[in-house]
Order: C-alpha cells, then structure tokens, then sequence
C-alpha cells in the first residue's frame, strides 16, 4: 500500500528558471534534505502549470512537534528560499485517504489545481520577500525593578511604606504593591517595544508580535522584509544592540521562510 504524502510548502517558479521556448517551468530536481520520518525519503515535486507541492513520502501520519521533526520540515522550506518564493504548509499536513493511499494525482487536482488562485495571489503578495525575527530582553531585572520604582511615585511611596513596617507588613499592601509593578512592567515593555520599532521603521513591509515570556523578555517580534532590504535591516539591529549595550540582549535570526506570515492549511475530504 502507497505511503502518504507529506506537504512542506508550495513554491511558484522562478522566472530565470522558466524555459520560454517550449512554455515549460523548471523546477528543482534534486534535493539535498532528505524527507521526514527517519527514512531518507526523497523530497520531490508535484506541480500544476507554474507552481508545486513540494512533498516527500511519509510513513506517518502525524508528527510530533520536537526539535528534530521542526528541523527536517525547517531544512526543506530554507534549502528552496534561495531560489523560490515559498508559501509553508502547516507543520505536520500528511495526505492520506481512508484507505491510505494518496497519489501525486491527487494533491495536483486537489490542492493546486483547486486553489490555484490564492496561491498565485500569495505568491504574488510574498515575492522576493523573507522574514526576520527579533527578541529583546532586559540583562539586568533588579536595574529595571529599581527604574519602575523611581520613575513611578505611588509605587516608591507604597514600597518605602511596608519596609517602615516590615515587621508587621498588611499582606493586601504587599498585593496591592506586585500588581502595580506588574502593571508598569507590562507598560514598561511597551514603550521599550515602541523605540525599537522607531528604529527599524520603512524597513519592513509587516511586522507580527509572538508571544514572550517571562518578565525579562520585553519583546518577541517577527518581520517581513525585501530581500534588497536585509542588509540595511541588519545595520540597524547592529545599531540597536549597540545603543542598548549593557541593557538589552537581542536575538537575531534570519532570513527564514515567511511562516508567520503565510502558513497554508490542506486537508482533504475523504
């Protein structure tokens, strides 16, 4: 019985790719990535007019999210970003049928033959585009906890309070007291968030806010960027990490695929 299929992306052809004489695209042939699932599969193309599935062989039917799995789907997704504009598929999309088999057939008709106009349009929309991400986190808490005290004249004065009564300290005070830190905190954050986007401004085409955690992290942001703009961008975090030296600790990444600006979602009706 056939394996399924597993999708990483849908990618549009290159235009310095396209064979104009015979109306053909060309598309990669071969890929050093090897497919999911500890089998080495052959990672290969299925493709419809002038865009493809990039697709391997699976022999699961649902993946876990660890690292080595996030790796091999990662991998296949930068191995083409050179070369390709590339629209990511949701981690984890298999296709199979209730009967387990899934043709090449199938996901041509079904997937890029049915949706070729929103993939034609996103293609469009992500061309010569790549995102970079940003973390920013404070180094030193009890330098920021001691400015939020300073700079907050109700919290200075509720704080200098209970160490006068310390040894008697009414626990509602002292609640009262982490719920307004926490609060100027969060906008602490906030404005911290806003200057470095101040610098980094008309250099980006979209940005998007991940979730950060803990109270050190002020920050976790994801970019998309023209690809004539990288270097630029990488001069201003270069910039940044300069004028905030001692204080904030940034953590670049990138270029990597557009996932947190375009990540499809396949299914199939069986």
């Amino acid at each position: 019985m056939e394996k399924g299929k597993y999708i990483y992306c849908v990618i549009g052809v290159n235009r310095d790719r396209k064979d104009l004489s015979s109306d053909k695209y060309k598309f990669r042939k071969k890929y050093n990535s090897p497919g999911i699932g500890d089998q080495d599969d052959e990672v290969y193309n299925i493709s419809y007019q002038d865009i493809t599935a990039v697709v391997s062989s699976s022999p699961d039917t649902s993946y876990s999210i660890s690292r080595k799995n996030l790796i091999c789907h990662q991998k296949v997704l930068e191995e083409l970003m050179e070369d390709y504009t590339v629209l990511p598929v949701r981690f984890d999309t298999v296709a199979v049928s209730k009967n387990g088999i899934c043709t090449d057939e199938r996901i041509k008709e079904e997937v890029l033959e049915a949706r070729y106009k929103e993939f034609k349009d996103l293609l469009a929309k992500m061309d010569d585009k790549v995102e970079l991400g940003i973390k920013a986190s404070w180094i030193d808490m009890q330098r920021i906890f001691q400015e939020i005290v300073e700079e907050n004249k109700d919290i200075k004065k509720l704080r200098n309070n209970l160490l006068l009564k310390s040894i008697d300290r009414p626990y509602g005070k002292k609640a009262t007291l982490g719920e307004m830190v926490i609060h100027a905190l969060e906008g602490k954050k906030l404005k911290e968030e806003k200057d470095i986007l101040k610098v980094l401004k008309e250099n980006y085409v979209d940005k998007r806010s991940n979730k950060v955690f803990g109270d050190k992290m002020i920050t976790n942001l994801s970019f998309l960027v023209e690809k004539p703009k990288v270097e630029e961008f990488d001069r201003l975090v270069d910039k940044l990490t300069a004028t905030y030296d001692g204080r904030i600790k940034f953590k670049y990444v990138g270029p990597v695929p557009p996932i947190n600006f375009v990540e499809l979602v396949i299914s199939f009706k069986d």
